[in-house]
């Protein structure tokens, strides 16, 4: 399989504070991957340099490489890798209708707009992605009307509009409540299921669903440990990783972490 994702030796500023010291991380199509790391491992900034908003410092031999490229049209890598983050949610326009959050994909615009023309096969994809996800009930809702869950959904369906093979997630149930986090979980072991890349960025170790094989371990913007899941999701390692004692527990192909004692 190709690579989805190519990082070398990237060394990342953000203003006056370098995130990155010469960061090197791959991740090939069909793996779906956690990125796993504290309060600022340096999460968000790996995400704005997929999302292009930043870039590495130019050096001979550095870059960062999606499906192969350092450049890209934004309007044609939306069709292969869709990115949900917290930032999105937050800025999102509050009057932005459902529907058009899922047809804003297509644009990768924050709302719709008056010169934007959604074909009839468009809006029909648009009608089959919310049928999926469980919100055409809600096309009408404004976006500042859902709960948290409901917006997250919706945005995911902005991310799959355009059928991305790769899908980036960003503390995908942060601030859900058990319900809705166990249906956006099964959401995204479905996508995986049908053979879309996840690549699932997180300090939250019971957002790992079972179909995600590889885990690395981000900390103060360091890989500090990659690999098999079941061979980096230690107590050992994860005790490392958040500084303090940690015991994890698994059930039913998930972990979750507790006080070591």
């Amino acid at each position: 399989m190709s690579h989805i994702i190519e990082i070398n030796d990237a060394t990342v500023y953000r203003g006056q504070t370098r995130v990155f010291d010469r960061l090197s991380l791959t991740i090939t199509g069909g793996c779906s991957t956690a990125i796993l790391g504290p309060n600022g491992a340096g999460k968000s900034t790996l995400l704005k340099l997929l999302s292009r908003e930043l870039y590495p410092v130019r050096r001979a031999g550095s870059y960062v490489r999606l499906y192969g490229r350092e450049r890209w049209d934004v309007w044609e890598l939306r069709a292969h890798l869709g990115i949900v983050s917290n930032d999105l949610q937050q800025q999102y326009s509050a009057n932005a209708l459902g529907v058009d959050v899922v047809l804003s994909g297509y644009y990768s615009s924050i709302g719709t707009w008056k010169h934007q023309q959604f074909d009839a096969g468009q809006r029909a994809q648009a009608d089959e992605v919310m049928q999926r996800l469980g919100v055409s009930a809600l096309r009408g809702r404004t976006f500042a009307t859902l709960s948290t869950g409901e917006q997250r959904r919706f945005l995911l369906g902005r991310a799959l509009v355009s059928n991305p093979d790769t899908l980036v997630l960003d503390e995908p149930t942060s601030g859900l409540d058990l319900n809705a986090c166990f249906q956006y979980l099964n959401i995204v072991r479905r996508l995986i299921q049908d053979r879309k890349t996840v690549v699932l960025v997180t300090h939250h170790i019971h957002e790992i669903p079972p179909e995600i094989s590889r885990v690395v371990l981000l900390k103060h913007g360091r890989v500090i440990a990659d690999g098999d899941k079941q061979a980096v999701l230690t107590d050992r390692q994860l005790s490392k990783l958040f500084d303090t004692p940690i015991h994890l527990l698994y059930q039913n192909g998930y972990y979750q972490a507790v006080p070591s004692i």
